[in-house]
């Protein structure tokens, strides 16, 4: 006979997850703290040990404040850290401690995670450092509007939303999957109860990776405004998916100008992928697509059409 195990009993096996990921994980998270060079004090964070050579990830509006800063650890040790890169439309960005090694955190796969799941955020909330706070996967797929430094607004997709507790300074720290698998950075506090983190997947791996080689993330530009709009059922059909993205601005002398598009266009594939909404076409528009000839099919009243645009780079 199966024994039912006893509420206390549960709540024992909660803790000692939760427990034995904020032992894992809570080495790798250091407080930052941010220079202005002469101006003294910055601003506050958290960041999260990805490299055992000294790099970090936070969020790119931690860094914001200026190009230096210290990063102190559970244990007492304290860094000089240098800012390597910010890329303010992920809300993501890197820096280097000044240390011959330090305690890298296992970085897992957020694209595995499903609602429901147990998370665990770590971070220094109102200046608290190594706090350690639990809950759920809230919501998968949530958008993060942001900027970049010139005003242009930008929305950061798949969000991870969790209503494990987040507060001013959890910003740039980690949430971690029950394997203490760093599956997030924290990067806002969308309301009571509700926060949100930037996901630890392929595509931000590859931000990740520009922002160590080259201090930046280019990006490829078509010069379009979109949204998304459903499929006649028999393009539907034939394509095997109900949406594309509906051209309802295009921008004059811009690479989507020089290929042919036109407002009331609904792009339905780039390259071999499908789109169905403007954060696919943002996920596709990578360093290696600029300058490259790019093939774009496009829904144009009742036809499918196929048109050739060369992205050149968002500046």
């Amino acid at each position: 006979m199966v024994e039912t195990p006893t509420e206390e009993e549960a709540l024992d096996a909660y803790s000692v997850i939760v427990s034995s990921v904020a032992e894992a994980v809570l080495p790798s998270v250091a407080s930052l703290r941010i220079g202005r060079g002469g101006r003294g004090f910055g601003g506050a964070g958290s960041g999260v040990v990805i490299t055992p050579d000294g790099f970090l990830v936070t969020s790119a509006h931690v860094v914001a404040a200026g190009r230096a800063a210290s990063a102190s650890f559970i244990d007492g040790t304290e860094y000089d850290v240098d800012v390597v890169g910010a890329d303010p439309l992920s809300d993501l960005a890197v820096a280097r401690a000044r240390a011959a090694t330090l305690n890298a955190i296992r970085v897992g796969n957020a694209d595995q995670l499903r609602v429901g799941q147990l998370v665990v955020a770590i971070g220094n909330p109102m200046g608290f450092s190594g706090s350690v706070t639990s809950g759920v996967v809230s919501g998968l797929g949530r958008s993060l509007a942001t900027a970049d430094g010139n005003g242009n607004r930008r929305f950061i997709e798949d969000v991870i939303q969790t209503d494990a507790a987040l507060n001013p300074g959890n910003s740039g720290g980690a949430l971690a999957d029950s394997h203490a698998r760093l599956i997030g950075v924290n990067t806002a506090v969308a309301g009571m109860g509700l926060g949100l983190a930037v996901p630890m997947n392929a595509t931000t791996q590859a931000i990740l990776a520009a922002l160590m080689r080259n201090g930046r993330v280019r990006r490829a530009y078509l010069g379009i405004a979109g949204g998304t709009r459903p499929l006649p059922p028999p393009i539907a059909e034939k394509l095997g998916r109900k949406a594309g993205v509906e051209v309802h601005e295009v921008v004059s002398g811009s690479p989507a100008a020089g290929g042919q598009l036109r407002s009331g266009d609904v792009i339905v594939s780039v390259g071999e992928v499908g789109v169905s909404k403007a954060g696919d076409l943002q996920r596709l528009m990578v360093e290696g697509k600029i300058g490259s000839k790019l093939p774009i099919t496009v829904m144009r009243g009742d036809q499918l059409l196929n048109l050739t645009v060369v992205p050149v780079e968002l500046t």
